[in-house]
């Protein structure tokens, strides 16, 4: 067996032990259920005929603006189950000795760290796909409606998980966990919030020809854990009238911060003291 090989099949070992010990927490399983049932509770807004005032809408119009809300709750519910998963996995394996005993073998730490990445990025991606799945089912299988561009949009935002999983890990290494946690998803709301404002006050992009200012320098080098989702969302509903550029961008951006912080991380944590 190759160096590439056995490198990669340490990482994909401790990705599955994490995924596993991850599976057996029952915070994590009460997380599962409850969002299982709610999605479940939410497919009576499925039906075939919307009526307002007597009219009768049209039933694909109406579906794609009912699963592009349904994606975007489902899409922010599994950033916040993200970083609480993230935030005690590596004070759990100090606290419980797996540290000591993962680099007692022969294991580097940067094994260690992209196996910790890889394990809960893939559970949480998986646990969004499997509610965005449902939804999916629940449209064609009541309504005979295919949406082939929903499941295209939760691997897309899948990107944002990933975002979450690194910056919690990393700054879980630097304060409390709960501290890091509470971090992250305040630079979630902040980008949000700031997409919102933007898009009240300014014709995105075409502004910036008369001139940048502070403000949208801060706005545009943000992370844009919610443009991503929005041009995800657009898989569904479709791509009328969007600038082009906006399409690459956020995309760009999360790429661009993951791969920083996950540098980052990996720096930080070789400096870090195994007990």
């Amino acid at each position: 067996m190759s160096k590439m090989s056995q490198k990669f099949s340490t990482i994909t070992n401790i990705a599955k032990y994490t995924i596993a010990d991850e599976v057996r927490q029952k915070s994590f399983l009460v997380m599962f259920v409850v969002s299982v049932i709610f999605v479940f509770l939410i497919r009576g807004c499925y039906q075939g005929n919307y009526m307002i005032n007597g009219q009768e809408l049209n039933a694909e119009a109406v579906v794609a603006t009912v699963s592009k809300i349904t994606f975007h709750i489902i899409t922010v519910t599994l950033m916040l189950v993200t970083a609480l998963l993230s935030m005690r996995v590596f004070k759990r394996d100090r606290d419980e000795g797996m540290q000591s005993c993962i680099f007692s073998k022969p294991i580097t730490r940067m094994q260690y760290v992209m196996g910790k990445i890889l394990g809960l990025w893939v559970l949480s991606s998986f646990f969004m796909f499997v509610l965005h799945a449902i939804i999916f089912l629940t449209v064609l299988l009541r309504l005979n409606i295919v949406m082939p561009g929903y499941l295209a949009a939760s691997v897309l935002c899948s990107l944002n998980l990933l975002f979450v999983v690194i910056a919690v890990l990393l700054l879980s290494l630097m304060m409390p966990d709960i501290a890091a946690f509470l971090c992250v998803m305040g630079i979630g709301i902040i980008s949000f919030a700031a997409d919102w404002i933007f898009a009240t006050t300014h014709i995105p992009l075409l502004h910036m020809q008369s001139g940048w200012t502070g403000w949208e320098t801060i706005y545009y080098l943000w992370p844009k854990l919610s443009g991503l989702q929005h041009f995800a969302s657009l898989f569904i509903v479709g791509f009328n009238g969007y600038p082009r550029f906006a399409y690459i961008y956020p995309l760009i951006n999360v790429i661009f911060y993951c791969l920083i912080l996950g540098m980052i991380l990996f720096w930080r944590f070789r400096n870090e003291d195994i007990i």
